[in-house]
């Protein structure tokens, strides 16, 4: 998947507001998860390095950003969502409000548990 691809799929299923977010993510993912390929699967933008990372889903009011082993995550900014035995997400509403540094550490920890 090229960073074209990426683009146009965001052109062509997100409103401007959404595109910003996913903006910030894919530069905060760039720059925690260097070695991670960005690609579409399930049919949205996500993070592969050893196994899936994380990936993006669109509603109408938000972006969740999913965590695949997010559920072996510690949490100690609080943001994470979901019950299920294995992801985790975060829902992104606003691009001036997103905790930069939160998605940070889950990136790195989403990265750790890929290594091992």
């Amino acid at each position: 998947m090229t960073d074209n691809e990426i683009d146009e799929y965001m052109k062509a299923y997100l409103p401007p507001r959404h595109q910003e977010i996913v903006t910030i993510v894919r530069t905060l993912m760039s720059q925690e998860a260097p070695q991670a390929e960005e690609t579409i699967s399930r049919g949205s933008p996500a993070w592969k390095a050893g196994k899936l990372l994380a990936i993006i889903s669109r509603s109408k009011t938000q972006i969740t950003l999913a965590f695949a082993r997010g559920a072996e995550f510690t949490d100690p900014h609080g943001l994470l969502g979901g019950i299920g035995k294995t992801t985790r997400h975060v829902r992104l509403k606003d691009p001036d409000t997103i905790d930069t540094e939160a998605i940070r550490d889950y990136i790195r920890q989403a990265v750790a548990l890929d290594r091992e």
